[in-house]
């Protein structure tokens, strides 16, 4: 990687990713909404001053302004636009060559009287061509020409961002009998030297004018497409008006899909003492660890020079301490986080925007089918839904779901529903998870839910410190860790509720449907009271929590979205272990979960639920209307894959050890892939290898699933030791959490204050 600044290469370089979507090299270009451009460009005064080719780039820029412009007017004259609402003025100015009015107009804009406008682009030459017949004393002139308005060009460029357009190469067989001199052999003369000239004045000055010279690459893949060989085709135009507005605006809006131009972000408070915690993480593991190797040293057995046996020493080498396995974990998180920050927070690697294809999703999919499948054995027990089919159900959704977001299939429909009924699964999956654990252990004790918290949030909350991310930009672990204390909440509230109490009495059963009825009924009423939603996570601190640009309906719309599931999850545990406890289903090896008759019904009945299903999915139409109903139908599926998954006692027994090898580490590879393995917060891909996509993504992956796996044994090990099976040593330790959070809160209340 070169470094440098990125604005150079997306002024230089780049290819298009399919017929029109363009690509710069090592950066990501935001598209720029019509209100987002005003916001950009108000109060501002913009100039094209040029040919033909000018005008062409002066009306595709001012319909990302307004795009009910029409190309109307003296085709040979000036041409102005005006946005009264954002004081938006943009001008066309006719110059067709480098000569001494286009000077005297540029110099003008020099003397102190006149008012500078903040961006002009300029360029010309076709015109110097065609006049003179393609002479050589034209060239000659232009390179005098280009000389003597150089040195204004830099002056204004001090205080304006000045751009000079390269020639685009022409499409010689369509060119008309009049243009038939314009041959790209001259047009690349008269760049070479323009550049030249440009460059060599830039040298000499502070302020630098910047060369528009990516225009010319997308010309020669799309010029053949033009209308008469010397003007590009309109969506080239876009394009190049689109590069313009991210070379200016990048720096104001910073998009997030837009690393193009931007600077790093300046580091923190809470990102600086993060890092010096981290710090002394290192260096407090490195000490104790050296302490340790020189008192193993000491204590190495020596040889008896007499006998010639080895003498053991008299005391054996202590365990590692839980201090030393405390700062192990986080030396190790903080080398982690280190490679997280430089990924997606420095501007080290190299980010690309997504591209969909079908092929892109669909031959990923077919191959880690056909590993998982590869790898079948046999599971350790038949039960429905055992540890190792629910790892296997998490590890291939998960998966899908990985190769869904680096492909960009979000924007296919269809593909968007099914995956939308792949995280509906990983909410029933909860549902059902956390009711039987409670239905049968019965313990609502401190621990056990102190233990499935630090489990969920650990690493969240690390990263919200080192990235700077809000809580709820990670919208599945709020959304699991919510679901969870209402599934705790729903069956800890007086009366408990559990499976040894309700199997001496029937009517505990009645008591726990009520429940779950009073559950589904506040869902019911949040779901459709935006405003009672939202009151209750407004509440200072819950809406540090759940607030997303300032508000919590981004919250509201991720909760809706499953509202149901949860409950669906909790109900199926609740019928199937009832079942299960009064022997109504076989779940030996090898046998169907009911009678031949009745497994051959509900096979049949899953498979056409499922089909049916994937075709609604498949011919959906409105984003907007399907998400309306998937609530209420996403479980059909789901259920249909239980049932497809469990009747048949052969399938019951077997899993794919490759896929329950991911799904146990499904949270971790979720959470990050945000930062180290797309980029711009999941809107781009990280390009770790330039010019070698499937190479990099092989690379980039590989390193991603490590780092994954690693955090996953961090956590592990770290929840060992944060939250302990002692009352009175947990009881501390929430306390000591308590203080960290309230100070978190404070310091980011004054963060926000600086920021202001």
């Amino acid at each position: 990687f070169k470094g440098g600044d990125t604005c150079e290469y997306l002024l230089s370089s780049g290819r298009f990713l399919g017929e029109k979507v363009w690509q710069p090299h090592s950066c990501m270009m935001h598209k720029y909404k019509n209100s987002e451009a005003k916001n950009c460009l108000i109060d501002k005064h913009i100039v094209f001053i040029g040919d033909s080719r000018i005008r062409q780039l002066f009306y595709s820029f001012i319909k990302l302004i307004n795009p009910q412009v029409k190309e109307e007017g003296n085709k040979h004259g000036n041409i102005p636009f005006e946005d009264k609402s954002a004081s938006i003025r943009v001008d066309f100015l006719w110059y067709p060559e480098v000569n001494g009015s286009m000077r005297q107009r540029i110099k003008t804009w020099t003397e102190g009287s006149v008012a500078k406008p903040h961006i002009i682009v300029a360029g010309a030459a076709t015109w110097s061509i065609k006049i003179h017949n393609g002479s050589n004393e034209a060239l000659m002139q232009y390179k005098i020409n280009i000389t003597s308005i150089a040195p204004l060009l830099e002056k204004l460029a001090k205080s304006s961002d000045v751009y000079w357009v390269l020639q685009d190469p022409v499409y010689e067989d369509m060119l008309s009998e009049s243009r038939k001199m314009i041959t790209n052999e001259k047009i690349d003369a008269y760049n070479e030297a323009a550049v030249r000239i440009l460059n060599s004045s830039s040298r000499n000055s502070k302020a630098k004018v910047k060369v528009f010279s990516v225009s010319k690459l997308i010309a020669q893949e799309t010029i053949m497409k033009s209308a008469d060989g010397l003007h590009l085709p309109e969506s080239s135009r876009d394009t190049n008006a689109m590069i313009l507005m991210n070379v200016y605006c990048n720096k104001i809006m910073k998009p997030i899909d837009g690393s193009c131009c931007q600077p790093q972000p300046p580091l923190t408070l809470i990102q600086k003492l993060a890092f010096c915690f981290f710090t002394l993480s290192i260096i407090g593991y490195l000490i104790i660890n050296l302490i340790h190797r020189n008192n193993f040293r000491k204590n190495k057995p020596c040889t008896d020079l007499e006998s010639g046996e080895e003498k053991k020493p008299a005391t054996s080498t202590p365990n590692v301490s839980t201090l030393e396995m405390l700062l192990h974990s986080f030396c190790k998180l903080g080398l982690i986080m280190t490679y997280f920050y430089l990924c997606d927070r420095a501007n080290l690697f190299m980010k690309e925007n997504k591209f969909y294809t079908h092929s892109s999703f669909f031959i990923p999919i077919v191959y880690i089918l056909v590993l998982g499948v590869f790898y079948t054995e046999n599971t350790k027990e038949t039960k429905v839904l055992n540890r190792e089919q629910t790892d296997e159900w998490k590890g291939w959704m998960q998966l899908v779901i990985l190769i869904y977001h680096i492909s960009g299939a979000s924007t296919f429909l269809p593909v968007y529903m099914h995956i939308r009924v792949l995280v509906a699964a990983y909410l029933f999956q909860t549902g059902y998870g956390h009711f039987s654990y409670f239905w049968i252990k019965g313990d609502f004790g401190v621990y056990r839910v102190c233990q499935v918290l630090f489990r969920l949030n650990f690493l969240v909350v690390v990263l919200c410190i080192v990235m700077d991310r809000p809580y709820q930009f990670y919208y599945f672990v709020p959304l699991v860790t919510v679901w969870f204390m209402i599934i705790y909440a729903t069956l800890a509230i007086w009366p408990q509720i559990v499976q040894k109490k309700a199997s001496g009495n029937c009517l505990w059963h009645l008591g726990l449907l009520m429940k779950l009825i009073c559950l589904l009924t506040c869902i019911y009423f949040l779901s459709y009271s935006q405003g009672a939603f939202e009151k209750i996570f407004s509440f200072w601190p819950l809406s540090k929590c759940f607030e997303l640009n300032g508000n919590v309906y981004e919250w509201w719309f991720r909760w809706k979205l499953d509202r149901y599931v949860v409950f669906h999850g909790m109900l199926f545990a609740f019928i199937y272990l009832a079942l299960q406890k009064r022997q109504m289903i076989s779940e030996g090896k090898g046998d169907p979960l009911f009678s031949n008759r009745v497994s051959n019904i509900l096979l049949f009945i899953s498979i056409v639920s499922f089909l049916t299903y994937s075709i609604w999915a498949s011919s959906c139409k409105n984003k907007t209307e399907c998400n309306e109903l998937h609530p209420s139908v996403s479980v059909l599926q789901i259920l249909a894959f239980i049932l497809i998954r469990n009747i048949p006692g052969y399938v019951r027994s077997l899993y794919s050890s490759f896929f329950a090898w991911f799904g146990k580490i499904s949270l971790e590879l979720f959470i990050c892939q945000y930062h180290i393995w797309l980029a711009a917060d999941t809107k781009g891909i990280l390009v770790l290898i330039p010019g070698y996509p499937m190479f990099n993504v092989l690379v980039s992956t590989f390193i991603f699933v490590c780092v994954a796996h690693e955090i996953s044994q961090i956590t592990n090990d770290l929840a060992q030791i944060v939250v302990p099976k002692d009352n009175s040593t947990l009881l501390k330790r929430l306390l000591c959490i308590a203080g960290f959070f309230s100070g978190l809160l404070l310091f980011s209340a004054v963060q926000d204050q600086s920021r202001h």
